[in-house]
């Protein structure tokens, strides 16, 4: 079963830790629905070669008019259906954070209360459409990969910062368990310029995990 063998990632971390930017080592050819504005702008390159394409039209969403998420939704049934997904090595949502707030402007719109405040009863059909969704893309027979940015939370009596997805309620928590990798970007000034990494182990202040690198095969 080639969903078996296919490579599910969430990478996270701040902005200008490299997220986008290390997709360019993703299996090719590469599929990314972009919901954050100017997000593949390091991989145009690859769209011009043609290993890449960039679906830069769900980047901007009126919230008082929103459509993105719909138009996603659409979009990806429409591929799905073709079979177009047999024939992409890796197919990416950037990021799963504005995904996830376009998908709240649509559920406040079928409420009736576009561009309103959320009120507790739409957080929980939220959660419920990201996650279902991220069920669906788990059965494709590419790699798939979910860009986020961070949430960052301080223990106010310890003062110890900790590091998780940017992402409604216990979605942080329930999302990566259904991926087997989870990486935090990291970016560090060096004496040989600036150092981009990932974290692939938690260690109690940021949420990492992996299979592919067991036996410290990623060390």
């Amino acid at each position: 079963d080639a969903r078996n063998q296919a490579y599910k990632a969430i990478v996270y971390g701040a902005s200008g830790t490299g997220k986008s930017t290390s997709l360019r080592t993703a299996r090719l050819p590469l599929l990314v629905h972009s919901f954050d504005p100017g997000g593949t702008k390091a991989l145009e390159d690859m769209q011009r070669d043609g290993r890449a394409i960039l679906n830069t039209t769900f980047e901007v969403d009126d919230p008082d008019r929103p459509q993105a998420f719909k138009a996603w939704d659409q979009e990806y049934d429409r591929l799905e259906g073709n079979g177009f997904f047999n024939h992409v090595g890796t197919y990416v949502i950037d990021s799963l954070t504005t995904w996830a707030q376009c998908a709240m402007f649509e559920i406040l719109k079928r409420a009736g209360r576009p561009g309103g405040v959320p009120q507790q009863n739409d957080w929980y059909p939220q959660m419920n459409l990201i996650e279902l969704a991220c069920r669906k893309l788990l059965a494709l027979p590419c790699d798939v990969i979910l860009i986020a940015h961070d949430a960052v939370d301080k223990d106010e009596q310890t003062g110890k910062i900790f590091r998780n997805i940017l992402i409604t309620g216990k979605l942080s928590k329930r999302l990566p368990i259904l991926f087997d990798e989870l990486y935090y970007a990291n970016a560090k000034d060096t004496s040989k310029g600036v150092e981009y990494t990932f974290m692939t182990k938690g260690n109690g202040s940021v949420e990492a995990k992996t299979r592919l690198g067991k036996d410290g095969k990623l060390e």
